[in-house]
C-alpha cells in the first residue's frame, strides 16, 4: 500500500467534494484525512488517501481536474499519521494586521519551536482576527514572545491558550461594567450633575490604578454626591454610553447558551437598568444610600471591592453549576485582578497597565464584541445568529 496527498485546488463549484470521492470510490481507495478551504471562491481541498502499490492513482483524477477546470497535485507522503503534542490556540487581533505583525507572530511561534497546524480568519471588521492552531514547543517561551511581540506592536493584541476541553466549554462571562461594559465611570457622570467632577475623577484614577484603597476612596467619593437628586441620577443615566459592542456581545453570548454577569464597584440603580436592557441574569454592584429622593452620601450593604469581585465570580459558577476553568472575567481596573485570576480565562479588557501585566490575556482594540473571538465564534457565525429571528 502507498500513501498518497492529493491536492485540488481552483475556482470553487457545485458538487467538487462529491465527485472528487466518487473518483476515489472507484479506485476503492482509503481515505485517511481531509481539509478543504475555499478563500475568495478559490478552492484548496486536501485529500490524504491509501490505495494498492503500482495504482495508477493519477489518470482519473487528472481526468477529473480536466472536466472541472482544476489543477492536480498528486504526492506520495509518509504512512505516519502526525503526532500531536501540547496543542494550543494563538488568536491575534487587530485594526489592521500587517504582513509585518503577522511576521513577527508567527516568528515568535517558530522561537518557541511551535508548529503552525492551520490559520482561520474570524473576523475582518469591527477588527481582524485570525486563529492559529499550534502544535508542540514551549508554551511558556511561545507565550512570553509573542507577549513581547505585542509590546512593540500597539496595534496587534495577541491571546494564547490551550486548546482543550475548558477552552471549547467557557460557558460563564462576567464583565465589569464601568470602562468596560460601558464606556464611562458612572460616579464621574454623578459627579458631573453634583459639581465635582474634577475632585471625584482624581480619586477614581487613583483607585484604577491601585495606587488607594478602592473601598476608602469610594467612601471619600460618594460622600461628595450628597444631595443629588433622583433627577440627576435619571439625567446621569442618559449620559451613559455603551462599550462599541456591547449589545452584540451580550446578545450572541445569550444565543450561544452562556450565563451573563456583571459585577461593579459602581452602583446598583445603573446596572439593575443594564441588566434588564441587555439580558444579563446576575449582577452585583453598591447601593446608594437614597432619602426623600436624595442622596445620603452613604452607602448601604457590604462594599464591592476587589475581592468581593472575585467572590461573586466564584458564586455564580457554583449556582449555575460552571467549573470555574469554563469562566471567562472581563475588566479594566485594579479591583477586578482578583476576579481575572480566579477565571479560567482573564481578559484585560483597554485596561491600566497593573491589570494588563497580570491578565492571562489582553484586548485594546475598542470593541467589546471583539471578546468572541477570543472565544473562538467568528463574525459570519455573529451575523448568522443575528438573521435569524430568535423570538
Amino acid at each position: 500500500m502507498q500513501t498518497v496527498l492529493v491536492r485540488v485546488s481552483g475556482p470553487d463549484q457545485l458538487g467538487i467534494s462529491a465527485e472528487l470521492f466518487d473518483v476515489l470510490a472507484g479506485m476503492k481507495a482509503v481515505v485517511h484525512d481531509v481539509e478543504q478551504i475555499v478563500v475568495r471562491r478559490r478552492l484548496t481541498l486536501d485529500v490524504l488517501i491509501e490505495v494498492e502499490e503500482g495504482d495508477d492513482v493519477l489518470k482519473d483524477l487528472l481526468l477529473f481536474g480536466f472536466k472541472r477546470n482544476l489543477q492536480i497535485n498528486v504526492e506520495e507522503v509518509e504512512d505516519d499519521p502526525t503526532e500531536y503534542s501540547q496543542q494550543f490556540v494563538v488568536t491575534l487581533i487587530g485594526e489592521e494586521l500587517s504582513p509585518a505583525e503577522l511576521r513577527e507572530a508567527t516568528v515568535a511561534i517558530a522561537n518557541g519551536n511551535g508548529n503552525i497546524d492551520r490559520i482561520v480568519r474570524l473576523s475582518r471588521y469591527p477588527v481582524m482576527s485570525y486563529e492559529l492552531a499550534v502544535n508542540g514547543g514551549d508554551i511558556t517561551e511561545i507565550r512570553k514572545n509573542l507577549l513581547n511581540v505585542a509590546s512593540v506592536l500597539p496595534k496587534m493584541d495577541v491571546a494564547i491558550q490551550p486548546l482543550n476541553l475548558s477552552r471549547r466549554a467557557k460557558r460563564l462571562v462576567i464583565l465589569d461594567v464601568d470602562s468596560t461594559l460601558i464606556q464611562d465611570e458612572v460616579i464621574d457622570l454623578l459627579a458631573a450633575q453634583a459639581g465635582c467632577e474634577r475632585e471625584v475623577s482624581e480619586i477614581t484614577d487613583l483607585a484604577m490604578q491601585g495606587k488607594i484603597d478602592f473601598a476608602e476612596a469610594l467612601v471619600e467619593r460618594v460622600s461628595l454626591l450628597k444631595g443629588l437628586d433622583e433627577l440627576a441620577i435619571e439625567r446621569a443615566w442618559h449620559e451613559l454610553t455603551l462599550t462599541p459592542g456591547a449589545r452584540t456581545f451580550c446578545r450572541t453570548l445569550g444565543r450561544l447558551g452562556f450565563t451573563t454577569a456583571i459585577v461593579s464597584g459602581g452602583f446598583s440603580i445603573f446596572t439593575d437598568r443594564l441588566q434588564r436592557e441587555l439580558g444579563i441574569q446576575h449582577g452585583r454592584a453598591n447601593h446608594l444610600e437614597i432619602v426623600n429622593g436624595r442622596l445620603t452620601g452613604e452607602l448601604t450593604g457590604p462594599i464591592v471591592d476587589r475581592r468581593a469581585k472575585a467572590d461573586f465570580l466564584r458564586e455564580i459558577a457554583v449556582i449555575e453549576g460552571v467549573p470555574i476553568e469554563q469562566t471567562v472575567a472581563i475588566g479594566d481596573g485594579a479591583n477586578d485582578l482578583d476576579m481575572l485570576s480566579a477565571a479560567g480565562l482573564g481578559i484585560a479588557f483597554n485596561a491600566k497597565p497593573i491589570v494588563r501585566d497580570a491578565a492571562n490575556t489582553s484586548l485594546r482594540v475598542p470593541y467589546l464584541d471583539a471578546v468572541l473571538f477570543l472565544l473562538g465564534v467568528s463574525r459570519e457565525e455573529i451575523e448568522a445568529a443575528d438573521s435569524l429571528d430568535f423570538d
